[in-house]
């Protein structure tokens, strides 16, 4: 994982400590010795308003894709779905020039379903040249001309 996305989970594990400990949020303490009840998820169920926070509730799936559709829209991404990253991703990799199956990997897919799914999206002018200058390079080569 990256940097920002551990730095991400570490504070989502602080904010649940301090739920637990009933520490305010600011408040400077050593959160190290509270202890989250085992099952905690990264992730529960915002609960209601008036009801306890229960580290063990899963979110409802259709209600965090509700949501995360409707922020993506007030920052201007139209109707993008959560699952909708994970092809955006891929596809950004292979528009870097990342080989498809360390893209593969990182998706957790195989390299034949990500050329069949992700690589008809990539932007084929990068790959044009990259193929272009690799042949001219090769050529260049055998001919002794360069």
């Amino acid at each position: 994982m990256d940097d920002a996305t551990v730095r991400m989970l570490v504070a989502e594990r602080e904010k649940h400590q301090r739920i637990q400990a009933g520490i305010p949020d600011g408040a400077d303490v050593d959160l190290g010795l509270v202890r989250l009840p085992p099952g905690t998820l990264m992730f529960p169920n915002v609960p209601m308003k008036g009801e306890e926070f229960e580290f063990r509730a899963p979110r409802n799936p259709r209600n965090f894709s509700k949501e995360f559709a409707r922020r993506a829209g007030r920052l201007g991404f139209g109707r993008t779905r959560f699952h909708d990253l994970r092809g955006i991703h891929a596809t950004a990799l292979l528009d870097a020039g990342i080989p498809v199956h360390t893209v593969a990997q990182r998706i957790g897919d195989d390299p034949a379903v990500v050329l069949r799914n992700y690589a008809k999206r990539t932007r084929s002018k990068n790959a044009d040249t990259s193929l272009s200058n690799a042949i001219e390079a090769l050529a260049a080569g055998f001919l002794g001309s360069k």
